[in-house]
């Protein structure tokens, strides 16, 4: 396979090859890194890339930020409420072509609030993997604010500031395969 410009059809993610996650500003001091074990997705595209539709979902339960404590507080009311909020889901509204990267945009939904984000995505290649499979990866990233989507509990620190960021940085490393 070679540029974006030959990527038509169906293609699914690939879970076990793909990391969804995200960076939060711990503590003033420090970072802490987490992802979503179970991820699905689909994005179908004719000859151009304008007429793509990318459809992910999430499910909430499988954050992992290596941390039990930490995951279970996640799942919790204060964050995802993962009993009454079980998926976080996100649904392309526009996708275009930059040289050889993409520019998605589309509606982010989590805890029933929906937002409009841009992720600018890096096409790492394609290949045929060893099973005949033609595979696809893409890097990318971008920011939210986490309040806007009512995550919105705190804790107040006695240095200052808070222990946990609004700003939070999504991570995409992509790998899809595409259908027959």
């Amino acid at each position: 396979m070679s540029g974006i410009d030959t990527l038509n059809g169906t293609y699914v993610i690939d879970p076990s090859h793909t990391r969804i996650g995200f960076v939060v500003r711990h503590a003033m001091v420090t970072k802490v890194r987490g992802s979503f074990n179970e991820v699905d997705g689909k994005a179908v595209t004719g000859e151009n890339l304008q007429d793509a539709s990318i459809d992910v979902t999430i499910d909430t339960a499988s954050v992992d930020t290596r941390n039990a404590d930490r995951d279970g507080h996640l799942k919790s009311a204060d964050f995802f409420d993962v009993e009454k909020y079980p998926t976080i889901t996100f649904k392309s509204t526009d996708v275009q072509a930059k040289g050889d990267d993409l520019v998605v945009t589309g509606d982010l939904t989590i805890k029933d609030l929906t937002k409009s984000i841009t992720i600018e995505f890096e096409y790492e290649g394609g290949a045929t993997d060893p099973f005949g499979n033609q595979r696809v990866g893409f890097e990318g990233k971008t920011v939210v604010n986490r309040a806007e989507y009512g995550l919105t509990w705190n804790a107040a620190l006695e240095t200052g500031g808070v222990l946990v960021s609004d700003k939070v940085t999504l991570e995409f490393e992509i790998s899809a395969i595409r259908q027959a």
